[in-house]
């Protein structure tokens, strides 16, 4: 079954995408951050399923990390947790980091949302007429990341077959340089990669003229009304937030404004993908309960 919101018009998936990227980077409350953060799951596990469940397994030891070691870097705070030879490890670091944290991997799970709601022939038909020099970059940018982890996993295997993977005897230098040389091989694999990708563009005069090019998404009713209900959310939420409810200090004393109507727009706004999504589940279950 495909996902409901990405069947929604490019625009709408875009907006929201700024929407809930954007205040996720802005947002220190850890009320809020905690919403995007699990919005940004539950849509993270309904996009990709068990193997979404392992990166966000993945994701645990980095928010462990960066939660931890803030206070050995930052010492400010007035409730000493306590002390390192003379360092003190601050309760008020510690929420700061759980903080920064979890703004890190909400961030992350939302651009993997990205990458799989809005695809690269979406990008381009938003985009390819406006700049089409820019949207054409920004989606090989987008495109690198999985693609270098599929290409990382091929070298390795091809070196495997030929003999010379890497066994769990193998000493530190043996590793790296089996790393060295899959990151070279990588390397080169990117770099002839792009200058294919550009010479196969330019030569196609891509970006010469405005381009003309069958649409195939056109926006509906249903597009119009979603769009309607993102930007008055989104703008009840931008409100709220320069009323000052999204505040918080975190030394030399934890300070946090109070929970108001700002978080219940936010809670919503984030909603609306995992909502289409479940909503066409159970129409989806219950069409085929009726064969």
């Amino acid at each position: 079954m495909r996902d409901a919101f990405s069947k929604c018009h490019p625009a709408v998936n875009f907006l929201f995408f700024v929407g809930a990227i954007g205040m996720s980077v802005v947002i220190q409350h850890p009320a809020y951050l905690l919403v995007g953060l699990l919005t940004g799951a539950i849509y993270y596990l309904l996009l990709n399923g068990k193997r979404g469940l392992k990166t966000i397994l993945g994701l645990l030891p980095v928010f462990i990390i960066l939660t931890v070691i803030n206070p050995l870097l930052n010492t400010l705070g007035a409730t000493p947790l306590f002390y390192l030879g003379s360092r003190p490890y601050t309760l008020e670091a510690l929420l700061y980091g759980a903080v920064t944290a979890c703004m890190f991997v909400a961030i992350l799970l939302w651009f993997g949302c990205y990458n799989k709601v809005l695809t690269s022939d979406k990008f381009t038909c938003l985009f390819g007429n406006l700049i089409p020099s820019i949207s054409l970059l920004l989606v090989m940018v987008f495109r690198m990341v999985p693609n270098f982890i599929r290409k990382t996993q091929q070298i390795i295997g091809a070196r495997k077959s030929i003999g010379k993977g890497i066994s769990e005897t193998a000493t530190t230098k043996e590793k790296l340089i089996s790393g060295g040389t899959v990151l070279g091989a990588l390397t080169g694999w990117a770099l002839e990669g792009s200058v294919v990708t550009g010479d196969s563009m330019r030569a196609r005069g891509y970006g010469t003229a405005k381009r003309s090019s069958f649409m195939i998404y056109r926006m509906t009713w249903a597009d119009w009304i979603l769009l309607a209900v993102m930007l008055t959310l989104l703008g009840v939420t931008i409100v709220a937030a320069c009323s000052g409810q999204f505040a918080a200090e975190f030394v030399p004393a934890i300070e946090l404004a109070p929970i108001s109507w700002g978080l219940a727009a936010y809670t919503c706004y984030l909603l609306i993908p995992p909502a289409l999504h479940i909503k066409e589940a159970i129409q989806w279950h219950i069409s085929r309960s009726k064969i």
